[in-house]
């Protein structure tokens, strides 16, 4: 494609979406095909809002916008790093963070339910929520908005990690009721009972992290390596989180694709199981005070939501 070619958005789009899909891109950093990454990294390199390319279809780019896309597409491609990476922004919702190699780009399905403030699972007040493994902060953040009157403890063992948490922390101006700490899980905090204990761990085992497309082998391999099954982080979350829980307190936590696993492997516990735009098997709810009654099989809640995972779906002209 000649620098110079007065082209407009619309045709780069079409050109992109092409170079793109004959690249085999992987996508799942936030879109999920190649119109919408090809969208969102246009939007973005033109400093335009992230919602549709449509009003700016027939727009003239510039030599210098030309060049800047170019370069923007080609490291995509060769180099396979994710748009999240290149951009330095990650979207869940309508929030955006910022992002480097130094954390992991977040896509937890646990943004959604913190858009209803746990819905009916969560007791309220909630007064002090513990967010483990919290990466970028992002679910620290989201939960600190939904629970206006609590106090956040976000921790990772990472300090490169807790650096971005705390730019984003400051990003939303919650210095003063969200906390960056690093701790190995529980090992490093401060005895307190929690109402509310969030985690999304590393979860992917052996096996699947030998065979992660290239744009997954960019992000840190401790934030997604959860051991030879994917429950190395979550079997010790389970023994240790009951000390940290209130009397009501609830453990939500993210798993991947190992309910069966887990559920096999602790039989006794009351697993219930949180439905996202994922379905129901990704995300689990522990209640400590009431285990009599939730005995039994484990059961899923709640209705398919309209997924807050990634960024606003940019659309592309039609």
């Amino acid at each position: 494609m000649a620098a110079h070619k007065p082209l407009t958005v619309a045709e780069f789009f079409a050109d992109a979406v092409r170079r793109f899909t004959r690249a085999r891109l992987h996508f799942g950093h936030g879109t999920h095909n190649a119109r919408d990454e090809a969208a969102y990294l246009i939007l973005h390199a033109l400093r335009l809002p992230i919602d549709s390319l449509a009003p700016h279809s027939d727009r003239r780019l510039s030599a210098a916008e030309l060049h800047r896309l170019n370069a923007l597409l080609e490291q995509r491609i060769r180099q396979r790093i994710p748009a999240s990476y290149l951009t330095r922004e990650a979207w869940l919702g309508e929030y955006s963070f910022y992002v480097d190699r130094r954390t992991i780009i977040p896509r937890s399905f646990i943004a959604e339910l913190l858009r209803e403030a746990m819905g009916p699972w969560v007791r309220k007040p909630v007064r002090r929520i513990l967010d483990l493994c919290t990466g970028s902060g992002c679910l620290a953040v989201l939960a600190a908005m939904a629970f206006p009157k609590a106090h956040v403890d976000a921790t990772d063992v990472s300090p490169a990690a807790l650096a971005v948490a705390r730019r984003n922390i400051r990003h939303y101006r919650l210095d003063k009721r969200v906390r960056a700490i690093q701790s190995d899980l529980f090992a490093d905090l401060a005895p307190a009972r929690y109402d509310l204990i969030l985690c999304n761990p590393p979860y992917v085992d052996t096996d699947s992290m030998r065979g992660l497309p290239q744009e997954y082998r960019h992000e840190p391999v401790m934030a997604l390596s959860g051991g030879a099954d994917g429950l190395r982080i979550v079997r010790r979350i389970l023994a240790d989180a009951p000390r940290f829980l209130s009397s009501q307190g609830v453990l939500v936590c993210e798993i991947g694709h190992h309910r069966r696993r887990l559920e096999r492997s602790h039989p006794d516990l009351p697993f219930v199981w949180l439905e996202t735009s994922s379905g129901p098997d990704h995300v689990f709810l522990l209640e400590k005070w009431d285990r009599s009654a939730l005995a039994g099989s484990p059961r899923s809640f709640g209705q398919r939501k309209t997924s807050a995972n990634g960024r606003p779906r940019p659309r592309g002209p039609d």
